[in-house]
């Protein structure tokens, strides 16, 4: 009896296996997956990279090892965090967020060091058709909105990385430029004031940006500097540095985040 029941238990097993949804997200047009929301199905993707920063946003997860698989150990996977302004520009701020893998259609850049070329990710995952996008002010007020492309979407009003300059995140306007617009699976932002403005990147690693509590105690009187150099708040409680706006700071000649 017990031999037929481990059997029927198999069987089970291998039939749910086998009836797992195969799913081709196509990363040009963009594929209706509101039917698979939630579902857990046998997921193909081709997508192309080209060598250096590429925009990503995927409907499903991945964790840093299936990051590894699909696109090399040595690839970087950053997100948007913050953003500071001055006379030329924009800096947006990307923490590397590797560790923590992709979160289903979130905006990201990940820099991919082997040839151009497609590769496919292929993977037992659950669809999430839900859009989330990353959203940050500067402190004149100017928002910053980060979004994944589920379809393909023209360019007018939007700043995205061109591939012929992609060796450092360099977003710029695409109106004017020949391009076909954003393909399915790729990232663009749009600038609340819709003016046209020079956008440039930094890039923080896992050690360059840290919490006011590591540096400071919390009834310790701080100056807080932009990225750029200009006073912020002066000789404000540490603990108090954590209500500013979320962005990159200089406290004490060390880089803080704030969430």
């Amino acid at each position: 009896m017990k031999k037929l029941l481990i059997i029927a238990a198999l069987a089970a097993v291998t039939l749910g296996a086998q009836a797992q949804e195969k799913v081709y997200v196509s990363t040009y047009n963009g594929t209706n997956l509101s039917r698979y929301d939630g579902k857990t199905c046998d997921v193909s993707v081709q997508r192309h990279m080209f060598t250096g920063w590429n925009t990503i946003s995927l409907p499903f997860s991945m964790s840093e090892q299936e990051l590894n698989e699909a696109f090399g150990s040595d690839c970087l996977l950053e997100k948007l965090v913050s953003a500071d302004e001055n006379a030329s520009g924009i800096t947006l701020n990307f923490m590397n967020c590797k560790a923590g893998g992709l979160e289903a259609n979130t905006p990201y850049m990940l820099y991919y060091t082997g040839e151009t070329e497609t590769r496919k990710i292929a993977m037992l995952t659950t669809i999430k058709d839900a859009q989330s996008a990353i959203t940050v002010s500067t402190p004149s007020g100017e928002t910053i909105t980060m979004t994944g492309a589920k379809t393909h979407t023209e360019g007018e009003g939007l700043y995205g990385v061109l591939a012929r300059d992609n060796s450092e995140v360099k977003f710029v306007s695409v109106d004017n430029q020949n391009t076909n617009g954003f393909y399915a699976t790729r990232c663009h932002i749009r600038l609340s004031s819709g003016t046209t403005k020079i956008l440039n990147a930094q890039h923080l690693g896992y050690g360059d940006a840290t919490s006011i509590n590591a540096i400071a105690n919390a009834d310790e009187l701080v100056d807080v500097y932009s990225t750029s150099g200009a006073k912020v708040a002066s000789q404000v409680r540490a603990s108090e540095v954590n209500n500013l706006r979320p962005a990159i700071y200089i406290v004490k000649g060390q880089k803080i985040l704030v969430k």
